[in-house]
């Protein structure tokens, strides 16, 4: 089994308007989520994993938008029930932080193995509706970023 890395990003992805789009983990049905993802290698850039993730879970092209590293990190427990994923022992993951700006909402193409549905949402409540109290911080900072 190959382990994940316990280094991930997580992506904002937000319209002008700010609206915020949110995933609907096919792991667990209600859990509410933006674009997140472990690095592939220990020495992939952030940037690239960023940009990876954004493709894999929604079919957007990051690079045709503005993707900016937004230099937060988070440092957080891993869930118990996501832990097997991991090598054993790996209790902790460090979570870099990015935004990318579309001009307005655009239609994703779900990873079926990853994700049940989407939603575009402004901001507020995309952050209510987070289940991760990250991500939810990282939506709340949208005002002030723009």
């Amino acid at each position: 089994m190959d382990y994940k890395i316990p280094v991930s990003v997580l992506v904002v992805i937000y319209t002008q308007k700010l609206d915020v789009l949110l995933l609907e983990r096919a792991d667990h049905p209600g859990f509410w989520q933006s674009v997140t993802g472990s690095c592939d290698t220990p020495d992939e850039p952030l940037m690239v994993t960023a940009q990876r993730e954004v493709m894999e879970e929604t079919g957007i092209d990051a690079s045709a938008y503005e993707l900016r590293d937004w230099h937060l990190q988070n440092q957080y427990d891993i869930y118990e029930r996501w832990r097997h994923r991991y090598p054993p022992g790996t209790l902790r993951n460090t979570e870099h932080v990015f935004g990318l700006k579309v001009p307005t909402t655009l239609a994703v193409k779900l990873s079926a193995r990853e994700h049940l549905n989407y939603l575009w949402l402004p901001w507020a409540e995309a952050a209510e509706k987070c289940f991760s109290t990250s991500n939810k911080a990282a939506i709340q900072t949208l005002g002030q970023r723009v």
